[in-house]
This record gives structure tokens, sequence and C-alpha cells, in this order.
């Protein structure tokens, strides 16, 4: 089984998670944790807590003997055979519990052909999603899903992004200097999530952070009601630990 280039992402672990399925894929039999140990040179604690993750994605399994095989979900994702299909169900219960592990409405934005495209997210009752009053698309500059992607393209794709989106004013609180962003969108640190403190909506505040795999910029974001606000630190940080998983799912 061969699967896709690492993600390029430094800051998550979906590298080691990679490299722990491809040791056990190459067991058709199956594989010890000890010998997973030995080949990969991830330490027991690190390599317990992967295969715990891994086994509540469905991406391997532990047989009777106790050895590790590949899971159903790695198998369906592998196969050419409606390959989108299992992406998109594999993402979409990540996105579930990630969901409710958060206690908020999650999106996968994606850059592509030039634009800021949501592809998949996840509410509920309890965690609406942020009301789409404006197109996603040409509000790059106010939402934290579209500066978190904006963040990932180098200065030429920047400008050639904002000359053809006027910054417009949402709120009070909107960017609307080109200058002013893209100061900002160079010196935001690649492990820090990228915020929207009502800049996009009054009443909503969001957080995103990247989950580039391949050439492809993306991101993986949460919104919350402004009264939970002082939740959404601790909840950026639990996405970002969370990326992994959807990082896997795309690297497959």
């Amino acid at each position: 089984m061969a699967l896709k280039n690492e993600p390029k992402t430094p800051h998550h672990p979906a590298q080691d998670a990679l490299r722990v399925l491809e040791t056990v894929a190459r067991h058709t039999t199956g594989v010890t944790d000890a010998d997973i140990t030995r080949e990969t040179g991830l330490g027991t604690e690190r390599l317990t807590t992967l295969l715990r993750m891994l086994r509540r994605e469905g991406y391997v399994e532990q047989v009777a003997d106790g050895a590790y095989v590949t899971g159903d979900a790695l198998t369906r994702l592998a196969s050419a055979h409606h390959h989108e299909e299992a992406l998109r169900d594999q993402l979409q219960q990540t996105l579930d519990r990630l969901r409710d592990t958060v206690g908020a409405a999650v999106y996968i934005s994606r850059y592509v052909d030039g634009e800021v495209t949501v592809t998949q997210y996840a509410d509920g009752p309890a965690t609406p999603a942020v009301n789409e009053w404006v197109d996603f698309r040409s509000c790059a500059h106010a939402t934290a899903l579209g500066k978190s992607l904006l963040g990932q393209l180098d200065h030429d794709g920047r400008r050639d992004h904002l000359s053809r989106h006027k910054m417009a004013r949402l709120t009070s609180r909107t960017i609307t200097s080109d200058k002013l962003l893209l100061s900002r969108l160079e010196s935001q640190p690649p492990t820090a999530p990228v915020l929207d403190l009502q800049e996009y909506a009054v009443g909503t505040v969001c957080a995103a952070v990247p989950i580039t795999a391949g050439s492809t910029a993306g991101c993986l974001a949460l919104s919350l009601p402004v009264e939970h606000a002082h939740r959404l630190r601790q909840a950026a940080d639990t996405l970002n630990r969370s990326a992994t998983q959807v990082l896997l799912s795309l690297a497959i």
C-alpha cells in the first residue's frame, strides 16, 4: 500500500502517525507494538498515544494476539475505487467527533483555484454553524479560515488574492487595510491559531489552524457565539492537537 506525500505542516504529529501506518501496512499478518517501536524509533508513550488515535479512527485494528493490522478505514481510503466518497465519509466522522470534543461547529477549508472553499463542516443544535451572510470566498480578510489560508500562500499569492477581492468592512473590527493585513499575516507564527474576533460577523468568534497536505493550502476552523469567547483559546488549542486526524485522511 502506498501513501501520499507526508503533510508539510511541521507542528502536527501526522508524520509520526503515517510512519506507524506504513509500518503496519508492510506487515500484512500483523505487527506488535514492540516491533513498531523498533522500526519507527518512536518512544513507547508516543506510540501508545498514536495507536489509540489510529484505532479510534479505524486505521488500525488489534487482533487476538495483540498484534496490529490495517483497519477498514485505511483499506477504504487507500483503495483507488470510491476514494473520494470514502475520504468524505471519514472526514465527516472525524469532524463530528471533533465538534463534540470542542463544543463548537468545525469546518474544513481549502484554497482551490485561487478561492477560499469550505469543503465540509459539522454543526448541531448546540453548536450552530456561522451564518454565511457574506460569501466566504469574498471575505478571506475577515475570517479566521480565510486568513489561515492566505497565511500559507507566498507574498505574491496573497497580493493576487487581495487584488481580486475588495477588503470590505463587515463589522467595526474588520481589517480593511491590505498593508496592515499583509503585515499581520507575515508576523503570524505558523504554530499559532488564527483568530477572528467579530471581524466577519457581530456575535461570532472563530479560530483556524493550518492542515496543509501536499501543495494545497488547507485549514481546520471552528466558530463560537461571542458569549463563549472565553473558550476560544482552549478550543483552538484542542483543534490544533486534533488536526492530525484530518491531515492523515488527506495524506492517505
